[in-house]
């Protein structure tokens, strides 16, 4: 579209956004968050050396937050490209209303387009994957159609989850069915280099191998007991607390801060795999 640069012309990238963009349960080896933006930025690096890098996203954050919060920094610093994803924490709340959201979203991305910033808009996963989180499957799909006429409208590069059905793996998501593994998070880097037009050496769409599935009980199949096992553990382990978190107000992001607040050079590619 018009406007756009290729990958070469981009010099410094800031990731706003929630804990998709963080990297949330994409540790490296010394425990710190990686994720598909950290991903992005190592690739992206190659092409472009001394690339600058600020990821400004924190858990728990909802889109006016990511307006008020990331998005007066981010222009500050004014970079070359931004990334934006944000919304899936308001549309866990029963009263979200998609329409208002996307109005919202369309304010930061019409506030970055003005300041001269590249955007790439993240349209989200199905949440169709997984029982009860599929609840919000329409209120999500309605906030994606207008996220795609956004990036249309505003012309910014998009990066469309839903469309991505090697998504739809479970394997590709945390034990928390919120937040995607590493493999999910290094899927979606492979997909925004391919948007950006970033040289990679793999396939997001290359596909698992199949699942071994454990023995079935007499009148079960094997894959409906593993999934109710998985789903008994879900709900002790993840949904329980975060309600009890939701009904004391209390979010993730309370008291967290940016892990790369600065935008400073990437001085060279990933040193852990890719």
């Amino acid at each position: 579209m018009a406007g756009r640069r290729g990958s070469t012309g981009i010099g410094s990238f800031a990731a706003l956004g929630d804990s998709f963009t963080e990297g949330l349960d994409d540790p490296r080896a010394d425990g710190s968050l990686r994720g598909w933006a950290d991903r992005f930025a190592e690739r992206a690096a190659e092409v472009r050396p001394g690339l600058r890098y600020a990821n400004l996203a924190v858990r728990g954050k909802m889109v006016r937050q990511v307006a008020d919060e990331q998005v007066p920094i981010a222009i500050a610093m004014r970079p070359d490209l931004v990334s934006v994803a944000a919304g899936g924490n308001d549309l866990l709340r029963p009263r979200a209303d998609p329409d208002q959201l996307a109005g919202a979203f369309d304010d930061i991305v019409a506030r970055l387009r003005q300041a001269g910033c590249q955007v790439i808009v993240f349209a989200g996963s199905d949440p169709g994957v997984f029982p009860l989180i599929r609840l919000i499957r329409g209120k999500a799909a309605a906030y994606n159609m207008h996220l795609r006429t956004i990036a249309a409208r505003r012309e910014c590069h998009l990066v469309d989850l839903w469309a991505m059905s090697v998504l739809a793996d479970p394997r590709l998501w945390s034990q928390d069915r919120l937040h995607l593994s590493s493999d999910g998070h290094r899927r979606v880097a492979l997909r925004a280099c391919e948007v950006l037009g970033v040289p990679v050496d793999a396939d997001w769409r290359a596909p698992l191998p199949p699942i071994e599935l454990p023995a079935a009980w007499p009148g079960r199949p094997a894959a409906w007991l593993a999934a109710r096992r998985a789903d008994a553990r879900w709900a002790r382990d993840h949904a329980a607390p975060w309600l009890s978190r939701r009904l004391r107000g209390i979010s993730s992001g309370d008291g967290a801060s940016a892990k790369r607040p600065q935008l400073l050079p990437l001085s060279n590619a990933a040193t852990e795999p890719r």
